[in-house]
């Protein structure tokens, strides 16, 4: 049923309640998960060398965070291709669906309200409205900081 699973992880973050459902999916049909992080560094509206660092911590962060996400995986035997993408995560993620072929988008959704919710929005959100696939959503669970 699935064959290509794409796993969208967010720069740096610590956590994310999504894996391990894709790593479910996966076992049970045997399929690849493409884990994929978006970093949007806002160079094409923004410059100068304080830019160019935050730009440069961000990709480390997804770049660690894609590392992570797919050893865990590859630990658990399952197929995984892992990539950092530059671009507007929605963009990113939209595009990622079609290269990768995936059958099914396992994503986390952060819990907003009130303003922040009207004026962010979710990438979450969005995907679940423009993916040609099922999109499964996992809340992220709340943590102490």
């Amino acid at each position: 049923m699935y064959d290509d699973i794409l796993l969208p992880v967010a720069p740096g973050s610590a956590a994310n309640d999504a894996v391990p459902h894709a790593r479910s999916l996966a076992e049970r049909y045997d399929a690849t998960v493409h884990v994929v992080s978006a970093v949007d560094t806002l160079e094409h509206t923004l410059s100068g060398p304080r830019v160019a660092s935050l730009a440069d911590r961000v990709e480390a962060g997804a770049e660690r965070r894609v590392e992570t996400v797919t050893t865990e995986l590859e630990e658990a035997g399952i197929d995984v291709v892992g990539n950092v993408i530059h671009g507007d995560p929605l963009q990113v993620i939209k595009n990622a669906i079609e290269d990768t072929g995936a059958d099914i988008v396992v994503m986390p959704t952060h819990t907003r309200t009130g303003l922040q919710r009207v004026l962010l929005g979710s990438v979450t959100e969005k995907i679940v409205r423009v993916s040609p696939v099922p999109v499964v959503t996992v809340p992220m669970a709340d943590r102490e900081t």
